[in-house]
């Protein structure tokens, strides 16, 4: 903490300053802190319950996976009409993909592989697209509180990296899925999936 106030203190002399003490809130995250046993949450549970109420699902039944296996997205299940393709336009889409990608890339890392899914039929979306956007909603429903913590005191700090791959799994274009996840004492840190 020495370290801290010295810098603050030389900060200070360059710029105007307020000091507004421990962190507790950054970039749509809450930091919650326990100095005593050396953990720190980072967590999106105001962020992820304004956007369930923007989105008229913070009263959803809960779910207990990001993606379920019955979702076998395509193209082929986007609007073929000039009536559809109207109809859908009137979705929020792109803005819901936005808000799911902001808590993917955050906190929410179990998110990564059904926030890459449904992004890839951003520009002509059909329902079933939209139906997988709301159970992704549902699921943030359920997991509301959920976080990352770190520890200070670790019995392995050491860096680990995690790699899965689909064999072929994109319907349209028959390319695999690739997921890796690094870890930092069984944390996550690094994160994400991709066609």
């Amino acid at each position: 903490m020495v370290k801290v106030n010295k810098l603050k203190s030389l900060l200070s002399k360059e710029f105007d300053m307020k000091d507004l003490g421990a962190t507790k809130k950054i970039l749509g995250m809450e930091i919650h802190r326990d100095r005593t046993s050396g953990k720190l949450w980072l967590s999106q549970y105001s962020y992820v319950k304004r956007v369930l109420e923007r989105f008229n699902m913070d009263n959803a039944k809960p779910i207990s996976t990001p993606l379920a296996n019955h979702f076998r997205l395509s193209t082929n299940q986007c609007p073929k009409t000039d009536d559809e393709v109207k109809n859908m336009s009137k979705v929020p889409y792109a803005s819901a993909m936005g808000c799911l990608m902001y808590a993917m890339v955050c906190t929410i890392p179990n998110l990564a592989h059904a926030v890459s899914v449904v992004s890839k039929f951003l520009s002509n979306l059909g329902i079933m697209h939209w139906d997988v956007v709301k159970w992704i909603f549902r699921y943030l429903r359920g997991t509301i509180d959920y976080g990352i913590m770190f520890c200070k005191q670790q019995s392995d700090p050491s860096v680990r990296g995690y790699v899965d791959v689909d064999y072929v799994g994109d319907l349209d274009d028959r390319r695999s899925t690739t997921g890796y996840l690094f870890t930092l004492g069984g944390r996550p840190i690094c994160w994400k999936s991709m066609t």
